[in-house]
């Protein structure tokens, strides 16, 4: 009876919830803004102290906004603290969930009674004048009009930090990428479902390192199509998210669904098509993070040629739009490949994102441990060629308990230690989505500034009418030389520059009397839009109790 009453309470609670957060939110899209939120929380009449740790507690992912289950959970911080416990960032962690009754909202039940509806006025703050949602004129335009002329470019709602970094991207960053054909030696063009696409984490390795068994541990289920085995038993990419129903889709059709993250795959040709799927299944964690599942990596040069399509180069598009990369060895597979060296050197401008994962440790005693630790360490100091040593976590990610029989009662605590960080590091993934889309974005503008200003470079030394093949051919051959010469013009690190060879081969292919001079207004829109516009994005998106 006590069950069934809690459970009537709870729905009774949500139905509740539902209608303040839909009297809270005054534009009526879904997402509770700041201004809202200060308005609503104040009516629980708590300090404005507390009021800022519920807002942060809530947003946790810092996009800006809350939406209904993180307006929930505001309300149950908020419920908490007015029974009087204190506040801390576990404290929903620490609660019975299902006993937290409604918080006491002083004077919601007249303003509800009289059918009022917030909306926002030309200041940010809450009026009610009985009209909808609809019929208010939209204000969030102004937020950076000082700085950016009206364009009829982007039709963007500006309600969260994502919702900016779109507007941004379409009015001053893409008319620079498309200017200097930045989708043709970088990036591909940049599209809506790649800034709303969940958090991504990639697994990398040779083949039986135990990839598809890390997903499957970290699920407690098998996805759908994964198959396990000693022997190379993945033989494609796959990329394993939520969806309403289990289900496979081929790689030719996710590519061309609009609110998917893949399109730029289609330039890797149909024999990688033909490689690549998507598996689908509900589960609450891939609510939150896609997992992306690799074949493993292969043995020797001969075998390497043989894959139909450009295995480094799919890689090193996942990595990009990838926010963990998982580099998988085996006690027993240390070595480290032509093709495997050649995929770790084409992660380098991403070598943040990389945790390095001794897998299946517990096939080995403690004293071999010891040995193979030092020779992973030896033979990842050659490939990535940087004296700083990158994180190893060591483990055995599976469904089987540690075997205390080889690694004994201390090397059974490491593990579980080791293994605890590791899954710390995912956890926090979601709560860090934001900030490395902010990151990744600010990347990207600093890369096509340097491609703008090489391919101006290229374009300015060209003749204007005489010996035009023989003088682009000798801008190919010394590009070093051209390289050097935009980083002593603009004082441009040399750290930030691309690869030569990649930029030799991709210019073999063009005619650089067709590229565009250098435009200084668009360089200057990036500057404004990196030094001014961003800043002030995030301020806007700040804690709304910050001072």
């Amino acid at each position: 009876m006590d069950i069934l009453s809690s459970r009537s309470n709870t729905k009774q609670d949500e139905e509740k919830y539902r209608h303040w957060f839909d009297y809270a939110d005054a534009d009526g899209d879904g997402r509770l803004t700041g201004d809202d939120a200060v308005k609503f929380f104040s009516l629980s009449q708590l300090p404005r102290a507390e009021l800022k740790q519920v807002w942060a507690i809530a947003d946790v992912k810092r996009q800006g906004f809350l939406g209904f289950k993180e307006f929930v959970s505001a309300m149950q911080v908020i419920s908490l603290l007015q029974s009087g416990n204190d506040i801390g960032p576990d404290i929903l962690k620490n609660a019975d969930l299902e006993k937290i009754g409604a918080p006491t909202m002083v004077g919601l039940v007249e303003l509800l009674s009289k059918g009022l509806r917030g909306s926002k006025s030309s200041n940010g703050s809450i009026h009610s004048n009985g009209s909808s949602p609809q019929q208010q004129a939209s204000q969030t335009s102004q937020w950076f009009r000082e700085k950016t002329p009206r364009r009829s470019l982007s039709s963007v709602s500006v309600t969260s930090i994502v919702d900016g970094l779109k507007k941004l991207y379409i009015e001053k960053l893409k008319p620079l990428e498309v200017t200097y054909r930045f989708n043709d030696f970088v990036s591909p063009t940049l599209t809506e479902s790649d800034f709303d696409a969940k958090p991504q984490v990639m697994l990398l390795g040779q083949y039986s390192t135990g990839k598809t068994t890390f997903i499957k541990h970290l699920l407690r289920t098998s996805y759908p199509g994964a198959h396990i085995g000693p022997e190379p038993t993945t033989d494609r990419f796959v990329v394993v998210m939520g969806g309403a129903d289990e289900r496979n889709v081929p790689g030719n059709t996710i590519v061309v669904q609009a609110d998917m993250p893949f399109s730029g795959l289609t330039r890797f040709g149909q024999a990688f098509l033909a490689k690549f799927e998507c598996s689908q299944m509900p589960h609450p964690l891939l609510d939150h993070i896609t997992f992306v599942d690799t074949p493993g990596v292969l043995s020797g040069e001969k075998q390497r040629t043989q894959r139909s399509y450009d295995f480094t180069g799919v890689t090193e598009w996942f990595a990009s739009k990838c926010d963990l990369i998982l580099l998988l060895f085996d006690p027993h597979k240390l070595d480290i490949s032509d093709e495997f060296k050649r995929v770790i050197t084409s992660l380098r401008g991403n070598t943040d994102k990389i945790r390095i994962v001794l897998n299946k440790a517990d096939q080995v005693d403690t004293q071999q441990l010891m040995r193979v630790y030092g020779a992973l360490m030896w033979s990842l100091g050659k490939v990535l060629n940087t004296p700083e040593v990158m994180r190893v976590y060591i483990g055995s990610f599976n469904d089987r308990p540690i075997d205390e029989t080889k690694l004994g009662p201390i090397g059974k605590d490491l593990f579980e230690r080791e293994q605890e960080d590791l899954l710390s590091d995912l956890k926090d993934i979601p709560r860090k989505a934001c900030d490395r889309k902010i990151n990744e974005f600010v990347k990207r503008a600093r890369q096509a500034k340097i491609h703008a200003y090489i391919i101006g470079q290229l374009k300015k030394e060209m003749p204007a009418m005489m010996g035009k093949s023989k003088a682009q051919q000798r801008l190919i051959d010394n590009l070093e030389d051209q390289f050097a010469k935009v980083q002593r013009e603009f004082h441009l690190p040399p750290g930030d520059f691309p690869s030569v060879e990649h930029y030799r081969e991709r210019l073999a292919g063009y005619n650089f009397d067709k590229f565009e001079k250098l435009k200084p207004k668009m360089l200057q829109a990036v500057d404004d839009m990196l030094g001014y516009d961003i800043p002030e994005l995030l301020k806007k998106f700040r804690n709304p109790y910050d001072n």
